[in-house]
């Protein structure tokens, strides 16, 4: 009763008393303490080199993943500034168009290139130039993010157009399209719907 042991008989007499009942436990609740026993593992690992290896896997292993996704587009693994619907639509708008600030790369090689010629001539109409595709590039920036935020709102409501999207739409219009990550997945003119 109070802290005696069951005999062998008694036990046994228990067992066969009580049948398995299908989708019950059949077995004792197993004591706190075991449980915790179980559980426990060291806050520092006693190999170190072992698990610096490990983690060196892992981290390369997550890294393959997400150049990969960045590849092919698998809204899974790309890093975390680049998932989800609403910028996977930013990205789909912005590689479908033409921007003036993909060519600001290729004017900026020619403009350091005639940098070299010291004729004052020359060199104002090469200022005003660079001066005046770097205005018209904002503008055209400016133009894409407020027919691309229309857009966004009507198809992902107000809540989902939130801050860093201007930029995000903004960086990915002037960088050149073969050098975009997530690789572009339209063809220019193929706007999404």
């Amino acid at each position: 009763m109070f802290g005696r042991n069951k005999t062998l008989n008694e036990q046994q007499a228990e067992t066969v008393a009580t049948a398995p009942r299908e989708g019950a436990k059949n077995r004792p609740t197993p004591k706190r303490k075991d449980r915790e026993a179980a559980n426990r593992r060291p806050l520092v690992v006693t190999d170190r080199k072992a698990a610096r290896g490990v983690d060196r896997d892992k981290r390369r292993e997550a890294q393959l993943k997400q150049r990969a996704a960045m590849v092919t587009g698998d809204d899974a693994h790309l890093p975390a500034r680049d998932k989800g619907p609403v910028r996977r639509y930013i990205r789909d708008y912005v590689d479908a168009r033409w921007n003036l600030g993909e060519f600001m790369l290729p004017v900026m090689i020619v403009v350091l290139a005639l940098s070299f010629i010291r004729v004052p001539a020359v060199f104002a109409a090469v200022s005003i130039g660079v001066y005046g595709l770097l205005l018209a590039a904002a503008v055209d920036g400016f133009l894409m993010w407020r027919r691309l935020k229309a857009k966004l709102v009507a198809k992902f409501g107000e809540d989902k157009v939130g801050r860093g999207l201007a930029m995000y739409a903004a960086m990915r219009g002037f960088q050149l399209r073969r050098s975009r990550m997530p690789r572009p997945l339209v063809k220019r003119g193929d706007f999404p719907s």
